[in-house]
């Protein structure tokens, strides 16, 4: 198994947003040991997370989803605009499917369960700075079966972006959950052709993540998930 280490690339840097202090103290001490990962501060609410991540340009952000003053959907939406290279994570005990969905269409590339490991959340954050997406097992699985629903013919599609038979290849295949290495063998291509693709993809499609332009294609009858 080969990994990218903290020896020959930057620490991705991390904010870490959360307005129960024991979790999130718990948290940032747990990544803290993490090689490659730095904790650059953390924030109580979705407001002043906001500002911080204003001052400070995290590589990625973990909000939780339900918080005072401001949500961490509200916040995810005010971080992008503030620092539109963050990649932000929700990290939630929420499991409502509504949730997830409003999460990827506010721009979150992860969406975590709190009862992941440690583990878990430090592959996610590598993953997300990387620029790919990932769900937990048991969100993904309800973001399958309501993808599955979108693609039902049970209405007319709107006409929208073209998108060439390799994009719709590589798309199908992010819908799955395949990561960049996993769909470039698949496709027997390079890494850095499936990257292009899904830069070509989002560009085309406005969206803001990986998860997201799979959303849009479903919706729009460009994609069918079975």
């Amino acid at each position: 198994m080969s990994s990218t280490s903290g020896a020959d690339r930057e620490p991705v840097r991390v904010l870490v947003v959360d307005d129960q202090e024991l979790f999130r103290r718990g948290l940032v001490a747990l990544l803290a040991s993490e090689p490659g990962i730095e904790v650059i501060g953390e924030a109580t609410n979705g407001i002043e997370g906001t500002e911080r991540a204003a001052a400070s340009a995290p590589d990625v952000v973990l909000l939780d989803v339900r918080m005072p003053k401001q949500t961490g959907l509200e916040a995810c939406v005010a971080i992008k605009d503030a620092v539109p290279s963050a990649h932000i994570i929700m990290l939630t005990v929420s499991d409502e499917e509504a949730d997830l969905y409003d999460a990827v269409k506010a721009g979150a590339m992860g969406y975590l369960l709190k009862d992941s490991s440690i583990d878990q959340v430090a592959q996610a954050i590598r993953v997300v700075a990387d620029g790919q997406s990932l769900i937990s097992p048991s969100m993904a699985v309800k973001l399958m079966e309501e993808f599955k629903q979108m693609s039902k013919p049970d209405r007319s599609p709107v006409p929208g972006p073209k998108l060439t038979d390799r994009e719709l290849e590589v798309l199908g295949l992010v819908a799955k959950g395949l990561n960049n290495r996993e769909i470039a063998k698949r496709l027997f291509i390079s890494e850095n052709t499936v990257k292009n693709h899904v830069r070509n993809i989002l560009e085309k499609l406005q969206a803001h993540s990986r998860m997201e332009a799979v959303m849009y294609a479903v919706r729009q009858k460009l994609l069918n998930v079975d």
